[in-house]
């Protein structure tokens, strides 16, 4: 895996709960509940926590929900969790002296400078951030007048002036996150305000779509800033089940090998000389290596014949190139031997496991 603070923008450290948000502080998966009541709220946030969402959003629009949230800081969700405020201040408020870990507003859609300042004082008192989020359908007026539209350039001067709003307050645990639709808007907007602040960034294409599409916008407008070193969180927002949403983050943060698993899969798309079943052999070891747990990191080639393989994959911890009906095994850009096709996996899967006993 790569280190992504090799190339990562400079940038405050923010704690979240049990967690940082930038800085040195790992990349983090976000996601958002739908549920609705306690046991609805509780039962997303468990299987959240479970398929390793690492922090959680869920809307507080009233006190039953400020309630809700409540119980579910004495519950065993260990996540942060992050009540989701629009318009109305004071569930901000009752919602930071109820346990949230981070508070989401705009504070543009708060209301008068003493409400935004209720908010700012119970997050003091409370020691905990917030989050300002600006997306395309919440620039004001002025914005949209002077830009002729939702541009990048209105979405980052919409967001910096929420900014400076707690900044007057003296306030500067902040967490920004400018959105839109459009991955190239958001990854625009995104790079303007990396030069103009030094606050961490919180990454995503809002309403992208289903779980293929979405997934697709996702990894090219999150994708795209993570390799510039642009972002410290992020939400994979799909319509679709939350879980989905974690899914596609750690999918796409693990192409970009920035992620936190251990296992590095690379793998020929084949060819005319491909000779052995490169597809069933690839899709069979990623499926026998899904539930092992492994304790360094190792990668492993799968290429379709000895013409690239062993050269282009020389990196690779293990490896096979095909052959007719049969394949090399090689470590390290050296072949060790020859393999029929029905014991590649087998041997791979041998050879992976090996690699985690040696010292």
């Amino acid at each position: 895996m790569n280190n992504y603070n090799e190339i990562r923008r400079a940038s405050k450290k923010i704690r979240v709960g049990q967690l940082y948000i930038g800085g040195d502080a790992p990349l983090t998966v976000q996601s958002m509940t739908t549920a609705r009541g306690y046991e609805g709220i509780y039962a997303q946030m468990k299987a959240l926590q479970e398929a390793g969402c690492d922090i959680v959003r869920m809307t507080v629009p009233d006190m039953d929900n400020v309630r809700i949230l409540a119980r579910l800081k004495e519950s065993d969700i260990v996540m942060p969790i992050v009540a989701d405020i629009h318009f109305d201040y004071r569930m901000a408020v009752e919602a930071a002296y109820a346990g949230a870990d981070k508070i989401r507003i705009n504070p543009g859609n708060i209301g008068s400078p003493e409400r935004i300042k209720a908010v700012v004082d119970a997050c003091r008192q409370k020691n905990i951030a917030i989050r300002v989020g600006v997306n395309s359908g919440s620039l004001e007026k002025k914005q949209l007048e002077k830009y002729g539209g939702v541009t990048p350039e209105a979405l980052c001067d919409s967001a910096l002036e929420n900014v400076r709003i707690l900044e007057n307050f003296d306030f500067d645990r902040i967490v920004l996150a400018v959105k839109s639709s459009s991955p190239y808007k958001m990854a625009a907007a995104n790079r303007l305000i990396a030069e103009r602040c030094s606050y961490p960034l919180h990454l995503g294409v809002t309403e992208a779509g289903t779980v293929r599409l979405g997934e697709t916008k996702g990894a090219a407008g999150i994708g795209g800033l993570l390799l510039c070193g642009i972002g410290d969180t992020l939400r994979v927002s799909l319509t679709a089940d939350p879980v989905k949403e974690v899914e596609c983050g750690k999918r796409i943060l693990e192409a970009l090998g920035f992620g936190k698993g251990k296992l590095e899969l690379v793998s020929c798309p084949t060819c005319g000389r491909t000779m052995v079943d490169i597809i069933g052999i690839a899709e069979e070891f990623e499926r026998r290596m899904a539930n092992v747990n492994l304790r360094k990191p190792v990668k492993v080639a799968i290429m379709g014949c000895v013409v690239n393989g062993p050269g282009e994959a020389a990196d690779a911890d293990v490896g096979i190139a095909g052959g007719k009906g049969e394949a090399v095994l090689f470590r390290k850009g050296k072949i060790l031997s020859k393999l029929p096709e029905k014991n590649l996996v087998d041997r791979l899967v041998e050879e992976v496991l090996n690699i985690q006993e040696e010292n």
